[in-house]
């Protein structure tokens, strides 16, 4: 897959805003409900352990503190299909990984659709607010 012809082809489809960095690093702006908007970054990693390429597909939720009920955040997560929380760069954040080769476009826009809803669902449930 060339991530970034396909990133700039799915943000022209969703009617949303592309932005390039490098050839392993692409940003879309997911357009969603009620005029709200989610940044989903798309990134191609080296898995180690596995040897191959992945791409993951992150979006900020809110800035990471102590009190965030991690625990009611990761049993929440077994009902998604592809996205998971983590935490990087001192941000809970949503994620979706996939090998970069053997993976649909299908699913790959599943992934991007579901991270940039669940991140804006849980930032707005948790800070109130539509920050990224």
């Amino acid at each position: 897959m060339d991530l970034v012809s396909f990133m700039k082809t799915y943000s022209d489809e969703i009617g949303g805003q592309y932005s390039g960095y490098d050839n392993t690093h692409s940003i879309i702006v997911v357009p969603l409900s009620d005029g709200r908007f989610q940044s989903v970054i798309g990134a191609i990693k080296e898995n180690q352990l596995y040897n191959r390429k992945m791409v993951t597909f992150t979006s900020k939720v809110a800035s990471y503190h102590p009190g965030l009920a991690l625990k009611d955040l990761l049993e929440q997560s077994a009902n998604f299909n592809y996205a998971r929380f983590i935490i990087s760069d001192e941000y809970l954040q949503m994620e979706a990984v996939t090998a970069l080769e053997g993976t649909s476009e299908v699913a790959v826009k599943e992934m991007i659709q579901e991270v940039a809803n669940l991140a804006d669902q849980y930032e707005y449930k948790l800070t109130g607010a539509d920050v990224h």
